[in-house]
């Protein structure tokens, strides 16, 4: 239970550190427009196509079903399967192509590092925990509707799919029989929100999302740890820090 207690904390404070992140980002824009004249006033008119990179942290969560063997004898020593959320980060690039005034295209591809834990209790006390580490290669393409531009500050909403693939090879590594299986690949749908502010040489853009799995990822292999399941799906919590 220890190791959960600390893993908990340490997911807690960066949540908060993200948190103060977007604050501080938010009144340095804010001080910035009120001291200076409109910064970069012609930026999202000058190119229809700009690049940029992001750094990303998230909570990771697995969202479960259970399966009707779960309530069954054969595993009446089982407690419960829960699902702690764990951090993690990404590193991407950003390709956005300026279809209208008020509307972006963007493809997003993004390196993911994951951390997905199942915590097994038993009626005896004892816990099991089973740790999943995937190295994911992801392709976000999103479509970005934006607010008009009132000083050096524009809000937008943003949602699109993903597309992801595990690159890290781990579930070759490890015995089926001594480990939950999960599939290579996942889709989901992200959905959120976020703020332009415009800099004299570059805009920056915090941004918060909701990440989804719509697909199953639960593997084929089937072995004590994936009996009382039928179903696994992700849903991650993002702050994202963009820069053009």
């Amino acid at each position: 239970m220890h190791p959960i207690n600390l893993r908990h904390k340490f997911n807690l404070r960066c949540r908060k550190i993200a948190t103060t992140v977007v604050v501080w980002a938010i009144a340095i824009g804010a001080f910035a427009q009120e001291s200076v004249t409109i910064n970069n006033p012609n930026y999202d008119d000058r190119k229809i196509v700009t690049y940029g990179f992001s750094i990303g942290l998230h909570s990771s969560a697995f969202q479960l079903n259970h399966s009707e063997t779960f309530v069954s004898s054969s595993l009446d020593t089982l407690h419960s399967i829960n699902p702690p959320s764990s951090p993690g980060f990404s590193l991407g690039f950003i390709v956005n192509i300026r279809a209208t005034d008020l509307l972006d295209l963007r493809l997003l591809p993004r390196v993911s590092f994951y951390e997905y834990d199942l915590t097994y209790q038993f009626t005896n006390g004892n816990t099991e925990m089973q740790i999943a580490e995937p190295t994911m290669v992801e392709l976000p393409f999103m479509i970005k509707y934006k607010s008009v531009r009132r000083g050096n500050f524009r809000m937008y909403v943003t949602g699109g799919v993903v597309p992801g693939f595990d690159a890290s090879g781990k579930n070759d590594l490890e015995d089926p029989t001594l480990a939950l299986g999960l599939k290579d690949n996942n889709l989901s749908i992200e959905l959120g929100v976020g703020l332009d502010i415009y800099y004299p040489l570059f805009k920056f853009s915090p941004e918060i999302r909701y990440s989804r799995g719509v697909v199953d990822v639960l593997g084929a292999n089937s072995n004590s740890f994936s009996e009382g399941i039928s179903r696994l799906n992700t849903h991650n919590f993002h702050l994202f820090l963009l820069f053009q």
